[in-house]
């Protein structure tokens, strides 16, 4: 028996690009047979709903709805709901998991973090840290960043992916030995949403179980189509699909590989 969790997710009550409540998402999990939801909400370095003009505690409250919203529901209905976030920096993105309210209201520089701080501080608060969509292709991403020396792990499916990103990610994850962990990036649940997420062999207690999963290297299953990662046979790589590893001080450093064979 395997115990399926969704692992990247946004609200509409904390992310401005969510569509559907915390109590709508936990519903649906719920009606496909989702073990639980951890709420993942674009932080303020992102595509936030929160006013960033407002004082620090408040939007830390703010913030915390969709999860919160997502959590009374769950609570009632037999859901697991945990709390992360995701953070952009310049078009890299990274999913935090293990951070308390009470942590964040105390760290308002957890704001201007660079990535090497990031990984730093939430590995003292308990938490970790995974990158989202490594080789995604949007308007809003200069390039392909690879942080792979600031977070402990990657997402190497992705339902809002073309299948070629996913595809390259998972070559990636094995070339280097990395900690692999699928999500849906489910902004509004709803019957034609595709929904990915990792299998897991114990139900999570809290947060912590999830981290602690993470940082010993898995056991971790991905709930994603088999197909999924196969590279397609009318992709077309141009010079959008030029990859670019970030260094230890964080600068753009030019690969000369593909990861599509």
């Amino acid at each position: 028996m395997s115990f399926l969790y969704e692992t990247h997710m946004h609200t509409c009550l904390a992310s401005k690009c969510g569509r559907s409540t915390g109590k709508e998402h936990a519903q649906y999990y719920k009606s496909i047979g989702f073990t639980g939801i951890i709420m993942t909400d674009h932080f303020f370095g992102g595509n936030t709903a929160v006013d960033r003009e407002l004082p620090w505690k408040e939007r830390i409250e703010l913030f915390w709805r969709g999860y919160e919203d997502a959590k009374e529901e769950g609570d009632r209905i037999g859901l697991d709901v945990f709390f992360g976030l995701e953070q952009h920096f310049h078009g890299d993105e990274y999913l935090v998991y293990g951070l308390s309210k009470e942590y964040m209201k105390a760290h308002p520089e957890m704001e201007h973090w660079t990535r090497r701080q990031q990984l730093e501080e939430v590995h003292k608060a308990g938490g970790c840290v995974i990158q989202a969509h490594p080789f995604r292709i949007r308007g809003y991403m200069e390039k392909i960043r690879l942080g792979l020396r600031f977070c402990d792990g990657i997402e190497v499916a992705n339902a809002g992916n073309e299948q070629l990103d996913d595809a390259r990610a998972i070559r990636l994850g094995r070339e280097y030995g990395l900690v692999m962990t699928a999500g849906s990036d489910n902004h509004w649940s709803r019957p034609e949403s595709p929904i990915y997420g990792v299998a897991l062999e114990k139900r999570l207690t809290s947060i912590a179980d999830y981290v602690k999963i993470i940082l010993n290297k898995g056991p971790i299953g991905l709930h994603v189509p088999e197909e999924r990662f196969a590279v397609p046979e009318d992709a077309v790589m141009d010079e959008r699909h030029l990859a670019w590893m970030l260094d230890e001080n964080e600068q753009d450093v030019l690969t000369d590989k593909e990861w599509v064979e």
